[in-house]
């Protein structure tokens, strides 16, 4: 039962339900986004997932990340998996040319991203976290910090990550203790240890920069006393050049529950050098950006979920036979599939109703996003309706679609009944 890339539900809700042909020709990157081409993305974009990704799922949750002698290696296939995803162009697609990007709509960007996440989730979290610490850079720093990590990163020969949660705090950030030094040079000497951090390290990359969150030594107490920094594994000059290794290391690997293709480690700052982000103290506003970037890939990640586990259960309850129907599909057998039986056929629609509806959600956000943030048309207060509408879905989004994807594939483990709860040696 492999994974089969859902274009024509995709399209269906792109052009019949949302529009998305006429949203784009309302502003100047939607027009780079003609429906020939956003149908020939979408072919290369299942293609690449179905032929590449899917088939590298098993591999990874098998075999793993290994730590070895403080370096850590993907599982087999990734990085050759990762050399095609960045020959391909696909970090680049929804980026300003500015950057090295391709300037096709951040909503085509989203609509994307669901293919690779029902085909291997593990892998789409080494990409997806760049794009939230590409998107944080760009809203807050400096024009020099744009310059010296965006390009890199948007050609995705650089990663990014989002260093929050230390061991003690949890999710209460006003606990952190991460500190940050100002150093002569203008940059600033972090240290401290952050844990939970999704692809923290890996070798599919020629650098990964992390985005920190650290407290100045005269900060106040509390949230409000938190800044957010730039820190790379290796050091970067003013032209892009990798240099010496900068003090990052992982400490170990976390055993994510049902994701060990992906490396979540706990990362060390031990005197890095690192930049500032924005102004000294507001870097929990500013991480923010990062935080709701995060938000919205959960909600595509949970909503192709739903739908990979939807394809999963279908297919084996229209083959599996047990049983009799109350309306025989086979009379002239001794029992019928499992899809007749009302139990499994309400479980399937629940599912179905979960990726459907899930699509449609995900996509209007996306479409929020081009005409709160793009270079659109809009006035300013259809700017402003735009980005309040994405703030209130946003959270709704990441949440329901979360619990919606727990409910929707713990279905999918019944429906295969004893065969959803073991695995192939």
């Amino acid at each position: 039962m492999s994974y089969k890339a859902p274009l024509r539900d995709i399209q269906f809700v792109m052009n019949e339900v949302l529009d998305f042909p006429n949203h784009y020709e309302s502003f100047s990157e939607g027009q780079n986004a003609t429906p020939d081409l956003v149908d020939a993305i979408l072919g290369e974009a299942a293609k690449f997932s179905e032929q590449v990704l899917a088939p590298l799922n098993a591999v990874g949750d098998r075999e793993g990340c290994q730590f070895n002698d403080g370096k850590i290696t993907t599982p087999p296939g990734f990085k050759e998996a990762y050399k095609q995803y960045i020959e391909s162009g696909w970090p680049s697609l929804a980026f300003p040319e500015a950057y090295g990007g391709q300037a096709l709509p951040a909503s085509f960007g989203q609509v994307i991203s669901e293919i690779p996440a029902g085909a291997n989730h593990a892998f789409c979290m080494y990409t997806g976290l760049t794009i939230g610490a590409i998107a944080t850079i760009t809203a807050h720093a400096s024009d020099d910090l744009k310059q010296r990590f965006i390009p890199s990163m948007v050609a995705g020969q650089w990663s990014g990550t989002m260093c929050l949660t230390e061991a003690h705090a949890g999710s209460d950030l006003g606990l952190l203790r991460t500190k940050a030094e100002p150093n002569a040079d203008g940059t600033y000497s972090i240290s401290g240890s952050k844990i939970f951090i999704s692809s923290g390290d890996h070798d599919l990359t020629d650098n990964i920069i992390h985005i920190v969150l650290a407290r100045l030594s005269d900060a106040p107490k509390g949230v409000k006393g938190i800044s957010l920094f730039v820190v790379p594994k290796f050091k970067v000059d003013a032209q892009r050049n990798v240099g010496d290794f900068n003090n990052v290391s992982c400490g170990s690997i976390e055993e994510k529950m049902g994701i060990h293709g992906n490396a979540t480690c706990v990362m060390n700052f031990d005197g890095a050098q690192g930049y500032l982000i924005s102004l000294p103290n507001k870097g929990l506003a500013c991480m923010f950006t990062f935080i709701n970037e995060s938000r919205l890939g959960v909600a595509i990640s949970a909503q192709g979920h739903i739908d990979a586990s939807f394809q999963k259960a279908l297919s084996y309850a229209k083959d599996r036979l047990q049983m009799r129907a109350t309306k025989r599909k086979f009379p002239d057998k001794a029992a019928d599939p499992i899809i007749s039986h009302p139990d499994v056929r309400r479980m399937l629609l629940t599912q179905k109703a979960f990726a459907e509806g899930g699509r449609v959600l995900n996509y209007r956000c996306a479409q929020l996003l081009d005409i709160a943030h793009g270079n659109g048309n809009g006035s300013d207060e259809e700017k402003q309706n735009a980005n309040t509408l994405l703030a209130v879905l946003t959270p709704i989004a990441k949440g329901f679609l979360s619990e919606a994807s727990l409910e929707a594939t713990s279905h999918g483990v019944q429906i295969l009944g004893g065969h959803g709860f073991i695995k192939e040696s």
